[in-house]
């Protein structure tokens, strides 16, 4: 008799399609900046997203994100660097997590992550989305407020998901806060393109530069958000589809060593985009697989048109998605008990966790040693 418990396969359902959206309060802001100041191709860069959450959903089944990363991208736009060092970075970065990987180099670094330490990343990476949020809804405040009202009603609706609501709402206000946006939205047009090749522009210098300035200081951030934080987050949530530190380290590493290639942007698992697919519905890879397919299309056939995409998605409406994002992943908390100590490093860590993830972990592991062995006392 076969006992053995049946794979837990992905859905596509409405529930599916709506926290397929879940993470674009992340995802459109920074690759609207990689397109229009770093002059990124969007057509690689999307069509690279793309790919990397088709292979994400249909590998894990969970909503396991695709995201950019973000110490990379926000070096990136503010020293306005090439592309070309751009994807330097990609390929040093995808060099580095897959080796951390195969050698088994992950696993000590891990083991030294407690409980506290990884709730007060997620408690302070949550807390830095919600904050982010409330940042982009004052751009809107009666939209966001009208936005934050229907999106409460309607969270545990299972007949009408909240996102959908939202991109509804998005869409018409946008059309009335920028009554040209429907001519804009007339001049999209179908034109099938391939990627090119992406790496026959780069130089050694490029490859040093990207290196030195975003791969490097990337590492710390990875570690804390799209490694720890990603497993635990996964485990918990998913605990019949396990995910290791291993497996996720390889993962990333494949993908930032092929997404270069064609013109793809460094991506992670980042943790807050799992809250995001799951808070507005995902309970499987689906909603990766749903939003992977979409990019494809976009980057393959409307590569064009995509900064007029863009614009049906007003800032509060974004602000609105990474807020809900920030609080579903910040209360993952709750289960740190009633010691003192534990909750101690907890906020101290997510304190940190708001400035530089890397710090945090850092500071956390010290402070948890030092607390369980007697050196300090609270």
């Amino acid at each position: 008799m076969n006992t053995a418990t049946p794979k837990t396969k992905n859905h596509y359902n409405k529930m599916e399609w709506a926290g397929a959206f879940g993470d674009v309060g992340t995802l459109i802001p920074f690759v609207a900046a990689h397109i229009t100041i770093l002059k990124v191709d969007p057509l690689g860069l999307l069509l690279m997203f793309g790919v990397a959450l088709l292979a994400s959903g249909i590998y894990y089944r969970t909503p396991l994100p695709i995201q950019p990363m973000k110490a990379i991208g926000a070096a990136a736009v503010a020293g306005g660097i090439s592309p070309a060092a751009l994807f330097g970075s990609g390929l040093t970065t995808g060099l580095f997590w897959l080796l951390a990987g195969l050698t088994g180099a992950i696993r000590p670094i891990a083991r030294l992550a407690t409980r506290p330490v990884v709730r007060g990343i997620m408690l302070g990476l949550g807390l830095s989305f919600m904050v982010d949020g409330v940042h982009r809804m004052t751009s809107a405040p009666l939209l966001a407020g009208v936005a934050l009202v229907v999106t409460y009603h309607l969270l545990t609706n299972p007949k009408v998901p909240a996102m959908f609501m939202l991109l509804i709402i998005g869409v018409v206000s946008a059309v009335i806060m920028d009554p040209n946006l429907l001519s804009e939205l007339a001049k999209i047009h179908v034109g099938f393109k391939l990627p090119a090749f992406s790496l026959s522009s780069m130089t050694w210098n490029d490859l040093v530069t990207g290196t030195l300035l975003f791969t490097l200081p990337q590492i710390p951030l990875t570690l804390g958000n799209a490694v720890i934080a990603i497993v635990a987050e996964n485990n918990e949530l998913f605990p019949d589809r396990k995910v290791t530190e291993r497996r996720i380290a390889v993962s990333q590493g494949i993908m930032n060593l092929v997404a270069p290639i064609f013109g793809g942007v460094p991506m992670c698992h980042g943790a807050g985009g799992m809250a995001g697919h799951v808070r507005f519905g995902a309970k499987t890879g689906g909603a990766l697989v749903i939003l992977g397919s979409l990019l494809v299309l976009i980057a393959l056939f409307f590569s064009d048109s995509v900064v007029i995409f863009f614009k049906i998605f007003p800032n509060a409406i974004l602000g609105v998605i990474l807020f809900f994002a920030g609080s579903e992943l910040a209360i993952v908390v709750r289960d740190i008990g009633d010691k003192k100590s534990d909750f101690y490093v907890m906020l101290i860590v997510a304190a940190f966790a708001m400035w530089n993830m890397g710090a945090a972990f850092l500071v956390g592991v010290i402070l948890d040693n030092s607390l369980r062995r007697g050196w300090l006392k609270i």
